[in-house]
């Protein structure tokens, strides 16, 4: 019913950037939050970015200062700009939101593909 698709992942030295995208498409009604998470091998899926619709934005504390995220409401579209990239932001990047659906009760949560970030050392 509802589906994500991303873009923007790659291979970056230290120090780059990367700008990543995902776009909501489907039965939506509302969209109540977007946002980021990433895994790496052998962890555990982390938050890493996200926005609830009429609040502001919240980071996890390893990425303040580098990255921003941002929404297009008009295209159902969230961005994660990524700067100063480090070793250690290599993952499998997700997009992840929640909302209603038309015919729907409550709130529903979907998940995106996943695009690999990889940052060279």
């Amino acid at each position: 019913q509802v589906q994500l698709v991303e873009s923007g992942g790659g291979l970056v030295q230290t120090g780059g950037s990367l700008r990543l995208s995902c776009a909501a498409s489907g039965s939506i009604f509302s969209i109540n939050a977007m946002g980021w998470y990433r895994q790496a091998p052998g962890n555990e899926r982390e938050l890493v970015a996200r926005i609830i619709t009429g609040g502001n934005p919240n980071y996890a504390d390893s990425v303040k200062g580098r990255f921003t995220i941002s929404r297009d409401n008009t295209k159902n579209t969230v961005y994660l700009q990524m700067s100063s990239l480090k070793p250690e932001d290599t993952a499998v990047y997700y997009c992840h939101t929640i909302v209603s659906v038309v015919g729907s009760v409550g709130w529903s949560a979907y998940w995106g593909q996943g695009t690999q970030v990889t940052v060279s050392s």
